[in-house]
């Protein structure tokens, strides 16, 4: 995967000595749609780089640098010690991915986000890392008033279960934070752009895959939602950016992951033009909306001011990159399951591959 210009930020923080503590990082969900980003941008800025992944969309997202990493497979519900000891920084990004896949297993949804999450950290913490950063999200706001720009310091009441597994873990990483071990917490805005892990189950590459298939882009309802959205590059380089920020800058933190916050019609209407620059005539078609839409927007001020990165890949820069590698690197099977969480993980279930644990155990958890 080709290097992107912001890349170049997280080398910068090393340099002036904010980074030097941090060799080593554990990248879990590294073979995932941020993951395999991520894991790319860490070896690129020097980084040795473990990934621990269940592996189920298989090693090819990472077949081009499977030499250049350590690569474990396994389950986040079944961590052991030794398959983080060793390492300086974790990412924590394993686990389901959204409103809908978690929607679609609420057990799977708690046993990964919330169990999952406290345990890999707690193993962390035991093992000696100091650093670690969680990919939650900002669909812990829904469900909050509509009008509102919202900060961390939003009275969140999340209304899914996907918002409330992730409400959870950032309670639990809270209360591990001490002199020793400095968790952050990442809201990451609904993610977009290209992965070697490619999805199109995401708004913007649903548009891109829409019109490149069927040349038309359906709005639902009459378009007026507003959504926080960010580039999967960006998001990486978040992580890489408050791996490497002071610790008392950091420690116990939450920072949104925003590049804007966009009105759904206005999105179709960039994606629909910058898929007219790429020879793609679009036809825009308003459509019902479903039983149950998200409305909210958040603000990256704080991880601007805090931390000093600010996302900066726009809409029709991630769809001019995407519409590239997809014609170039053989993901125009958009019908192929792959692309899709749900369907995937409802092949993987008939296939018996995703374990679950005993309901029992999940809701004593839960306790």
């Amino acid at each position: 995967m080709a290097k992107q210009s912001d890349s170049q930020h997280g080398s910068e923080l090393v340099e002036k000595g904010r980074g030097a503590s941090v060799k080593r990082v554990l990248v879990t969900g590294g073979g995932g749609y941020i993951g395999a980003v991520l894991v790319r941008q860490l070896l690129d800025q020097g980084y040795a780089v473990r990934v621990l992944d269940a592996l189920y969309w298989g090693k090819k997202p990472l077949a081009d640098v499977l030499d250049r990493i350590e690569l474990i497979q396994g389950d986040i519900r079944d961590v052991e010690d030794s398959w983080i000891a060793g390492v300086d920084g974790v990412v924590h990004l394993a686990g389901l991915s959204n409103d809908p896949t978690a929607e679609y297993d609420p057990q799977a949804n708690w046993e990964m986000n919330a169990l999952g999450t406290e345990r890999v950290a707690m193993v962390a913490k035991r093992v000696g890392v100091r650093r670690f950063t969680f990919g939650s999200s900002c669909s812990v706001y829904d469900g909050l008033p509509n009008g509102q720009v919202y900060t961390e310091e939003a009275p969140v009441n999340p209304k899914g279960a996907y918002a409330e597994g992730k409400l959870y873990a950032e309670a639990r990483l809270r209360e591990l934070a001490d002199d020793n071990f400095s968790p952050v917490i990442l809201r990451q805005a609904t993610v977009y752009g290209f992965s070697p892990r490619m999805r199109y189950d995401l708004v913007v590459n649903t548009f891109v895959k829409d019109a490149m298939q069927a040349g038309k882009l359906q709005i639902h309802g009459d378009g007026l939602i507003r959504r926080p959205l960010v580039d999967v590059a960006d998001v990486a380089q978040a992580h890489i950016a408050c791996l490497e920020a002071p610790e008392d800058a950091v420690r116990g933190e939450t920072f949104n992951v925003v590049q804007k916050n966009y009105q759904v019609k206005e999105l179709a209407q960039l994606a629909a033009g910058a898929l007219k620059t790429e020879s793609y005539e679009v036809d825009l078609r308003f459509v019902p909306a479903p039983p149950r839409v998200r409305d909210y927007e958040c603000s990256n001020d704080k991880l601007t001011s805090v931390v000093g990165y600010t996302p900066q890949r726009t809409v029709p820069m991630a769809i001019a990159y995407m519409i590239s590698w997809i014609r170039s690197n053989g993901y125009m099977a958009f019908d192929n399951p792959r692309f899709y969480n749900i369907r995937w993980m409802e092949l993987l279930k008939e296939q018996g591959r995703v374990p679950a644990m005993p309901a029992q155990t999940v809701a004593q958890a839960r306790l």
